[in-house]
C-alpha cells in the first residue's frame, strides 16, 4: 500500500486522539463549574478527578495486555463513543454518586482507547518511514510525536469548550459535549477499513523485537508517574490557583488552563525534532529541570507573570510526552500494547490519585502550600532519567502475512 494511506491514517488518528483527549482535559475544566454551581470544596472536586484517574489507571494497563494478545481495532469508535457519553451526562443529574460515576465511565472509555490507538499509530510511523521508522528510529518517534500532538491540541480545546458550552448555559448544557466523540468515532472508520486491507494484503515490514530491558522500563514508569502527579495536580487546580491570584474571575483561570495544555502542541513535535539531535533520554532529562524550576516560579513569583511559567511548565511536562511513550515500546518491545498502556495510561492517569490529597491539604492550609509540593515531582523525574539508557535500534526484518493488524504499538 502507499505511504500517503498511512499518512493518513496518522492525521486521522492525530484528530481523533484530539476528540478523545477532550474528555481528559475537561474534567479539570469541570472544576470551577461544579465549585460554583454546586458549591463542591477543594476534597470534592479532586474526588471527580479521581473518579476519572482511578478506573482509568487500572483500566488501561489491562486493555493494553489484551491488545498484546491480539488486535482489537473496534475498540477505537467504542471508547470515543464511550468516554464522550461519560463527561456529556456528568452534568445532567445533581447527584454527587452519579457525577462520579458518568465521570467514571469516561474515564474508562478514554482508557480503552490510548493502547490500541497507539499501536495503530506506530504501524503506520513504521510503514511511511521504512527502516528509519523501525524500533527506537526517528521516523517512528516522529510519527508518534505528531499522534501525540492530536492528544494534546485535545487537552488543550477542553477548556475553551467547555467555558463555551458549559459557560453559556450552566451545567445542564454537558450533553453537547457528546459532539467531539461522535465526529471522532467517524474518523476511525477509514483508518479501520486501512486495518483491513493491510490484514487482507498480508505484507508489510516490522522491526525485530529486542531483548525486554524490565528494570529501564520500571524507571520511565517512575518516571512518568512523578510527571502525572504534577501534570494533573496543576490541570485539577491551576484554573482555581490562576483566579485567586490574579482575579479576573474565571476567565483568568481557563486561560491559565489553555496556555498549560496549550503548550503541548509545541512540546510534542518539539520532543521529536530535539530527540533526532540528542537523543530521547537526554532531551527528557532535561525538559524536567527546566519544568521544575517553571513549577516554582509560577507558585512563588507574584503578578500576570504567572502566564510566563505557565508556559514553560507546559514545554518542560510535555517536550519528553511522546518520547516516554516510544522509550517504554522500546524497553518493552515483546510487548508494547501493555508498555503503551502504561507509559500513556496507567502511568499518566495515576496522577488523580493524588489530586484527594492536595485537595485535602489546601482545605487545611492554602491552595498554594498545597501546590508547592508538586516542584519535587519533576526533580524525580529528572533523577530517574539520569539512569536511562538510550535504547539500541534492533535491524528490520520480514513480518509475517497478516501482521499488519498485530500488537505493535502504542
Amino acid at each position: 500500500m502507499p505511504k500517503n494511506s498511512d499518512r493518513r491514517s496518522i492525521l486521522l488518528l492525530s484528530v481523533g486522539h484530539s476528540c478523545v483527549d477532550v474528555y481528559q482535559g475537561a474534567v479539570a475544566a469541570l472544576v470551577p463549574f461544579f465549585v460554583t454551581e454546586r458549591h463542591y470544596g477543594y476534597a470534592a472536586v479532586s474526588g471527580v478527578v479521581l473518579a476519572a484517574s482511578l478506573l482509568s489507571s487500572v483500566a488501561q494497563p489491562l486493555f493494553g495486555a489484551l491488545t498484546d494478545r491480539r488486535p482489537l481495532p473496534w475498540l477505537l469508535p467504542a471508547s470515543t463513543l464511550l468516554g464522550g457519553a461519560g463527561i456529556a451526562l456528568s452534568g445532567v443529574s445533581g447527584s454527587y454518586g452519579l457525577t462520579l460515576a458518568f465521570v467514571a465511565l469516561s474515564g474508562v472509555g478514554v482508557a480503552a482507547y490510548h493502547p490500541e490507538s497507539a499501536r495503530v499509530a506506530r504501524l503506520a510511523a513504521q510503514r511511511v518511514h521504512g527502516a528509519a521508522g523501525s524500533q527506537g528510529g526517528p521516523g517512528t518517534h516522529r510519527g508518534m510525536a505528531w499522534f501525540s500532538l492530536g492528544g494534546n491540541l485535545g487537552f488543550a480545546a477542553a477548556p475553551l469548550l467547555v467555558a463555551a458550552v458549559v459557560g453559556a448555559g450552566g451545567l445542564r448544557l454537558t450533553p453537547l459535549l457528546a459532539l467531539p466523540a461522535l465526529a471522532g468515532a467517524v474518523l476511525c472508520l477509514p483508518v479501520l477499513r486501512e486495518l483491513e486491507r493491510r490484514r487482507a494484503a498480508g505484507a508489510a515490514q516490522a522491526p525485530v523485537p529486542a531483548a525486554d530491558d524490565r528494570a529501564a522500563f520500571l524507571k520511565l514508569s517512575l518516571a512518568v508517574v512523578c510527571r502525572s502527579i504534577a501534570f494533573v495536580g496543576l490541570s485539577t487546580f491551576l484554573s482555581l490557583f490562576a483566579t485567586q491570584r490574579l482575579g479576573g474571575g474565571p476567565a483568568a483561570g481557563t486561560a491559565a488552563l489553555v496556555v498549560l495544555y496549550a503548550g503541548g502542541a509545541v512540546g510534542s513535535v518539539l520532543g521529536g525534532a530535539l530527540a533526532d539531535r540528542w537523543g530521547r533520554v537526554a532531551v527528557a532529562r532535561w525538559s524536567y529541570l527546566v519544568a521544575a524550576v517553571a513549577v516554582a516560579g509560577m507558585l512563588l513569583v507574584p503578578g500576570p507573570v504567572l502566564y510566563l511559567f505557565v508556559a514553560l511548565t507546559s514545554a518542560g511536562l510535555y517536550v519528553p510526552f511522546s518520547l516516554q511513550v516510544t522509550l517504554g515500546q522500546d524497553y518493552l518491545p515483546s510487548r508494547i500494547g501493555t508498555a503503551s498502556g502504561i507509559t500513556l495510561g496507567l502511568t499518566v492517569s495515576i496522577g488523580g490519585l493524588a489530586s484527594p490529597v492536595i485537595g485535602s491539604l489546601a482545605d487545611a492550609t492554602s491552595l498554594r502550600t498545597a501546590l508547592l509540593p508538586l516542584v519535587l515531582m519533576p526533580l524525580l523525574s529528572w533523577a530517574l532519567f539520569r539512569t536511562l539508557p538510550e535504547p539500541v535500534v534492533p535491524s528490520a526484518g520480514p513480518e509475517p502475512a497478516g501482521a499488519g493488524v498485530t500488537p505493535v504499538g502504542r
